[in-house]
């Protein structure tokens, strides 16, 4: 870790994952498919709400930089069929 940026020093590429949280999977998954194109991913389901209203999707990606990584997590979060990514 950078203690002065207090950044962790992360070497690329390497594989990043995201937690995806929304209210249908199928459409989930197609978001997942239009924002990441030409890269490797793994995407797998997680965890569903008591009431079956949310659906969590793990994300699994191989990232080539810290530009890629942030792109991919704010393309991820502005798309409509997606409430959430951590």
């Amino acid at each position: 870790m950078d203690l002065e940026s207090k950044k962790p020093e992360i070497d690329y590429p390497t594989k990043w994952e995201y937690k995806i949280i929304g209210a249908d999977i199928d459409e989930m998954t197609k978001a997942v498919e239009s924002v990441i194109v030409d890269l490797e991913y793994d995407i797998s389901a997680s965890n569903i709400s008591k009431k079956a209203n949310y659906f969590s999707l793990n994300l699994a990606v191989e990232v080539p930089s810290e530009i890629v990584r942030d792109l991919i997590f704010q393309k991820l979060s502005a798309h409509p069929a997606i409430k959430f990514v951590i």
